[in-house]
C-alpha cells in the first residue's frame, strides 16, 4: 500500500456526492471511476457530512462486515444525508434495531428471524396472490390506462405488509403518507418530526389494541413471546411498516418499466433477481462510522470517520459481474448487494421476493398488451427521496 492512500480525510480533497441522472435507471456513470481508482475516495453528503465512498463490490461486503465498522448514530462521525436522510438513534426511536450493533442488534433479529423464514413467508404466497390480484382487478375496471405506482406498485406490498403485521386496511394511507414525508430528502424538519410522531401515536395505539385482543399476526406474536418491550415493538413496527413496503414498491415500478423497456425478459425466472441487482434502489441507506482504524480497499480510515458502502455500484462491479451495466435476467445474480450483506441483511428479502415474482407474473399474464404512456425521459424519476424510485408511472393497455 502506497503513503498516499494513508493519507486522513484532512489531507484529502473530496468530490461532490454522485447522483443519478435525469431519466437514468442505471447509477450514476461516475461510480465505474470510483471503481477504478485504486483506494476509496472522499465526498461531502448533501447533508454536509464527509465521508468515505467505497464502490467496489469486495468492499463494500468487507465494510458491512467488519465489526470495527458500525451502523450506530451514537458514535461520532457518524454520517447524515441531510435531516431526513439520517437514522435516528435509539433515544428516539427505541426498536429501529437496524441502527444497532451486535449483541443488541442479535437480540433483535433473533426475536425476528423465525417470522422471515423461508418455510413462514411461502405461507404468504395466497395472500400475496389475492392482493395482487385485486388490484389487477380495481385497474382493469377502470379503464384502460392507469398510474401503475398509486394503483398496483405501492398498494401490494402496503397491503401484504398490513397482514403481515395485522394493521386494519384501512389505516394504509395514514402509513404510506407519512412515510413519504419521512423518505423525501426535501421534507422540512417540522414535517418529518409530525410524520414521525403521527406514526409512533398510531402505532402504540395498535399495540395497545393487541394487548387486549391478540389476533394471528407478526405484532401479536411479538407480544405474547415477551422477548421485546412494547416500545421496542413499535420501534420495530415503524420500521418495518416503512421498509416493508417503500423499498418494495419502488423496485416493482421500476421492475415493471425495465420490463416494458426490455420486453424480451418479461417471463424470464432470473427477472427478480437481476432487477434487484441493476437497479439497487436503496443505495444511500447503508451510511457507517468506523469506531477504529481499519484499512479497506488498501485506504485507511480513521476512528471517528463516515463510510457510505455503494450497493448500486458494488452491484455494477465488472470485476464481480460480467457485463455489469447490462440487464440480463439469465445471468446468476445471487450474490448481489441490494439486501445489504453481513447481519445487517435485509430481514424480509423473502418476502420481496415472493412480492415481485408474483406482481411481474400476474401483471404481464393478466394484461400482456400494457405499454408506457409517458416518454421514460419525462417520467417522474425520486431524485428528492432516500430511495430511488417513480412517484408515478403511467401505462395503458
Amino acid at each position: 500500500m502506497t503513503e498516499g492512500h494513508r493519507m486522513s480525510s484532512t489531507e484529502m480533497s473530496s468530490i461532490e456526492f454522485p447522483t443519478r441522472r435525469h431519466g437514468q435507471l442505471s447509477p450514476p456513470d461516475e461510480y465505474a471511476v470510483l471503481r477504478a481508482q485504486p483506494g476509496l475516495v472522499r465526498s461531502a453528503l448533501p447533508g454536509g457530512s464527509t465521508v468515505w465512498l467505497v464502490a467496489r463490490h469486495e468492499d463494500v461486503r468487507a465494510v458491512l462486515t467488519d465489526p470495527r465498522i458500525s451502523a450506530s448514530p451514537l458514535h461520532p462521525g457518524f454520517p447524515t444525508i441531510g435531516r431526513n436522510g439520517t437514522v435516528p438513534p435509539p433515544d428516539q426511536i427505541p426498536g429501529w434495531f437496524v441502527a444497532y450493533d451486535p449483541p443488541e442488534h442479535t437480540r433483535f433479529r433473533k426475536a425476528l428471524i423465525p417470522e422471515f423464514t423461508v418455510r413462514r413467508v411461502s405461507e404468504l404466497r395466497p395472500t400475496v396472490q389475492r392482493i395482487v390480484d385485486s388490484c389487477i382487478d380495481a385497474m382493469l375496471a377502470g379503464g384502460t390506462a392507469a398510474d401503475l405506482v398509486s394503483a398496483y406498485a405501492l398498494p401490494v406490498p402496503s397491503l401484504v405488509i398490513c397482514e403481515l403485521l395485522g394493521v386494519p386496511r384501512s389505516d394504509r394511507e395514514l402509513f404510506e403518507s407519512r412515510t413519504r414525508v419521512l423518505v423525501t430528502l426535501t421534507s422540512t424538519e417540522d414535517e418529518r418530526d409530525a410524520a414521525t410522531q403521527d406514526l409512533l401515536l398510531y402505532i402504540a395505539k395498535l399495540i395497545a389494541m393487541k394487548q387486549r385482543f391478540p389476533g394471528r399476526d407478526l405484532l401479536s406474536r411479538l407480544l405474547s413471546a415477551g422477548t421485546l418491550t412494547p416500545k421496542e415493538i413499535s420501534g420495530v413496527t415503524m420500521l418495518l411498516l416503512i421498509a416493508g413496503h417503500e423499498t418494495t414498491a419502488n423496485n416493482i415500478a421500476l421492475g415493471v418499466l425495465m420490463l416494458l423497456l426490455n420486453p424480451q425478459w418479461i417471463h424470464t425466472p432470473g427477472v427478480v433477481e437481476e432487477v434487484l441487482r441493476y437497479l439497487s434502489v436503496a443505495d444511500r441507506v447503508a451510511l457507517r462510522v468506523a469506531v477504529e482504524d481499519v484499512e479497506i480497499g488498501g485506504q485507511l480510515i480513521r476512528a471517528g470517520e463516515g463510510i457510505v458502502p455503494l450497493g448500486a455500484s458494488a452491484n455494477h462491479d465488472q470485476a464481480t459481474f460480467e457485463r455489469a451495466d447490462e440487464f440480463d435476467p439469465t445471468r446468476s445474480a445471487r450474490h448481489h448487494v441490494a439486501f445489504g450483506y453481513g447481519v445487517h441483511q435485509c430481514l424480509g428479502q423473502n418476502l420481496v421476493r415472493i412480492e415481485m415474482e408474483t406482481v411481474f407474473e400476474s401483471l404481464f399474464r393478466r394484461i400482456p398488451g400494457l405499454e408506457l404512456d409517458q416518454a421514460v425521459e419525462d417520467l417522474p424519476f425520486k431524485y428528492d427521496g432516500v430511495l430511488f424510485g417513480l412517484h408515478a408511472l403511467p401505462v395503458r393497455w
